[in-house]
């Protein structure tokens, strides 16, 4: 680790911590969402949709603390990068909810579920990390986790997309359900973005 002679403003590992403690909310309304009756899916993805407005609280806390500290733990638009990304995260979660319920698709192909264990899985492994930021410990087994189920989550998506093609007749279904796939797929995709540049950090830091 590299010596520092200036003090640091240990701030942002709180609101990183915070950041991505809403991921791991907003993956848990997504997730009953999905088994959810109409009605409930609209109060689910409505609480979803407060906990994406919590995150991007979150996520300005820490774009103002940027702008207002001279000296940071480490790079600041590395500190950028990754709040960003965290809140791409959720973005995703919370449209692809938004779709569900807009859509008013009665019922999801059964390998959606495993796109969202995946959210769920990789949001946990996430929030577990960022206080690991401290000190830059046992974070390569976060990142190649994230990795692995980023490349599950490819694996499902492909499936989920020949299937979609074969079973479902109905053309304007199939464009709802296909943009609901694509976006659950963006959202995995974030993920691993967040996991990639934690790695990029810890190797600077190292």
């Amino acid at each position: 680790m590299r010596l520092r002679l200036t003090p640091r403003d240990t701030s942002f590992f709180d609101l990183l911590a915070a950041s991505a403690q809403h991921l791991v909310t907003g993956s848990t309304l997504l997730a009953e969402l999905l088994g959810a009756d109409r009605p409930t899916r609209k109060q689910l993805a409505k609480q979803l949709s407060e906990t994406e407005h919590l995150a991007d609280d979150a996520t300005h806390s820490i774009m103002r603390r940027l702008n207002q500290t001279f000296v940071t733990p480490f790079d600041r638009d590395d500190i950028y990068a990754l709040a960003s990304a965290l809140d791409d995260c959720m973005d995703f979660m919370e449209e692809a909810a938004d779709l569900i319920v807009l859509y008013k698709v009665d019922e999801l192909p059964a390998r959606v579920s495993e796109q969202v264990q995946v959210l769920q899985r990789a949001s946990e492994l996430t929030a577990e990390a960022m206080p690991r930021l401290r000190s830059m410990d046992d974070l390569p087994e976060y990142w190649v986790e994230v990795n692995r189920l980023e490349n599950q989550a490819d694996k499902v998506h492909r499936k989920l997309l020949a299937e979609l093609f074969d079973d479902v007749s109905d053309p304007v279904l199939l464009m709802k359900l296909k943009e609901i796939v694509e976006v659950l797929e963006q959202a995995a995709d974030a993920f691993e973005k967040v996991a990639n540049t934690v790695e990029t950090i810890a190797l600077k830091e190292s």
